[in-house]
């Protein structure tokens, strides 16, 4: 039995991933690392909470002597980072958090783990030469881009807030690491995650929650600031893939080729909605409000992610119209509760 460490696993990407990377791995025992912030909820893992493979550890990526139990008890052979602060709005407000949690709290961890698994550098000690440390991470590290174009791995770093300065600041540690010490780390940078588990805070949940709730839907600007969108289980998938085949040292992208501006899925969400609980003689694009444009609110964000289809295969199986159809009915069954 293989013990893998998955930090911030109560998160919404990493409470996706956990159920999905417990079932598909039978010699795997995981070992999530939650802070339970404002953003982690167990709620998210009611389903693997008993888990005979599965031990959830509340504590900070930035509490060295915690990871360094954790590592020992354990003995872990491999990590999946997710823990991170991500919200951009948060960032503007109180930056310092960010620059704590994402860029102290991976080092933290790097270090731990290249103590545990190597020697010295570029030697591992017999038994964990494929040990890995596998960092997740997001296309805002690349800036903002122009009406066409795409984010490739070898696109320059630009970061536009503090949230997205500090991943790229976490990245750059992580590849020093493979450079200095010749650790076995990958990175995968990702487009906007939607679906299932994703914190009310974030752009599609409070469409879907104020619509509901009949209360105006703030749109930032003009709406139609560009993201691409990807189903939160085409990257789990994806991750999954660059854990076990990617190239150490290397960088993969993971996109789901799905631009949509602000304006088209607040659009969309409301038409599904005036589907499925209709309102008579009305429309829930009534409660549609633009709102004063946020601080540094990048334009138009978009993924090339030919590498990891053409060197692993990866392929994302939902567009935006199948996945929002699946994530609308996961929220509409929360928020009538």
């Amino acid at each position: 039995m293989k013990s893998i460490l998955i930090t911030g696993g109560a998160g919404f990407i990493g409470s996706n991933f956990l159920p999905y990377f417990l079932e598909k791995y039978s010699d795997y025992y995981l070992v999530n690392l939650d802070l339970l912030t404002y953003a982690g909820n167990l709620d998210n893992l009611k389903e693997i909470a008993d888990h005979p493979r599965y031990e959830f550890v509340q504590g900070d990526i930035c509490d060295r002597s915690l990871i360094e139990s954790i590592f020992k008890k354990f003995d872990i052979r491999g990590v999946i980072h997710f823990a991170a602060e991500s919200h951009v709005d948060n960032s503007i407000a109180r930056p310092d958090a960010f620059i704590q949690t994402n860029v102290y709290g991976t080092f933290t961890l790097l270090d731990v783990a290249r103590r545990h698994w190597l020697h010295a550098p570029f030697e591992y000690k017999q038994g964990y030469e494929d040990c890995r440390f596998h960092h997740i991470s997001t296309d805002e590290v690349y800036g903002t881009l122009g009406a066409t174009g795409l984010f490739t791995e070898s696109t320059p770093y630009a970061p536009n807030s503090p949230y997205s300065a500090s991943k790229a600041s976490s990245d750059m540690i992580v590849r020093s690491y493979h450079h200095t010490y010749g650790m076995n780390v990958v990175t995968t940078n990702c487009s906007n995650n939607y679906g299932q588990k994703q914190h009310d805070e974030k752009l599609i949940p409070v469409i879907i929650r104020k619509a509901l709730q009949h209360q105006p839907i703030p749109i930032y600007g003009d709406g139609l600031n560009v993201r691409d969108w990807l189903y939160v289980l085409d990257h789990c998938k994806g991750i999954d893939l660059v854990y076990h085949k990617g190239r150490a040292g290397e960088t993969y992208n993971i996109g789901g080729k799905n631009e949509r501006t602000n304006l088209y899925i607040v659009n969309k969400i409301c038409e599904i909605l005036d589907e499925k609980k209709p309102v008579p003689n009305f429309s829930y694009k009534s409660f549609i409000t633009f709102v004063k444009d946020r601080a540094g609110h990048d334009r138009r964000y978009a993924i090339d992610a030919s590498k990891i289809e053409k060197e692993l295969g990866w392929r994302a199986e939902e567009n935006f119209e199948s996945g929002i159809m699946k994530t609308i009915a996961w929220y509409v069954a929360k928020y009538s509760h």
